[in-house]
C-alpha cells in the first residue's frame, strides 16, 4: 500500500507556472504507474497526465495540457511531479495524484488504487 500527499498548489495568474509535488510513502514507489487528475465541482475527475512505472519512460498527456504540462518522477525521492506552464483559467481545479499497479489503461481514473487528498490550483485571468 502507498500513501500520497500532494503539495504545490496555489493561486497564479494566467500565463504563470506552478510545480505540483506528490510525496509517496513506502519503499515500492517505483513499482507504481503514477498519474495526475483534476476535478472541478459538479464534473467528473479528469485525466491530466500519467507516467509508467520504474524509469518512467512512457508518459501520457491530455490534449488540453499537452505542450504545457510535464510529468516526471524521482524514485530516489519517492516523489511525482507535475510542472505546469502557461497556465490558463480553465486549468483551475483540485489536482490529485494517484498510484496504479496496472500497466495498461493508466489514463483512466478507474485504474488507480491509491489517491492523495488533492491540492487546489486556481488560475486568475
Amino acid at each position: 500500500q502507498v500513501q500520497l500527499v500532494e503539495s504545490g498548489g496555489g493561486l497564479v495568474q494566467a500565463g504563470g507556472s506552478l510545480r505540483l509535488s506528490c510525496a509517496a510513502s513506502g519503499p515500492t514507489f517505483s513499482l507504481y504507474a503514477m498519474g495526475w487528475f483534476r476535478q472541478v465541482p459538479g464534473k467528473e475527475r479528469e485525466f491530466v497526465a500519467a507516467i509508467s512505472s520504474w524509469r518512467g519512460l512512457i508518459t501520457y498527456y491530455a490534449d488540453s495540457v499537452k505542450g504545457r504540462f510535464t510529468i516526471s518522477r524521482d524514485n530516489a525521492k519517492n516523489t511525482l511531479y507535475l510542472q505546469m506552464n502557461n497556465l490558463k483559467p480553465e486549468d483551475t481545479a483540485v489536482y490529485y495524484c494517484a498510484a496504479s499497479t496496472k500497466v495498461r489503461g493508466i489514463t483512466h481514473y478507474a485504474e488507480y488504487e491509491y489517491w492523495g487528498q488533492g491540492t487546489q490550483v486556481t488560475v486568475s485571468s
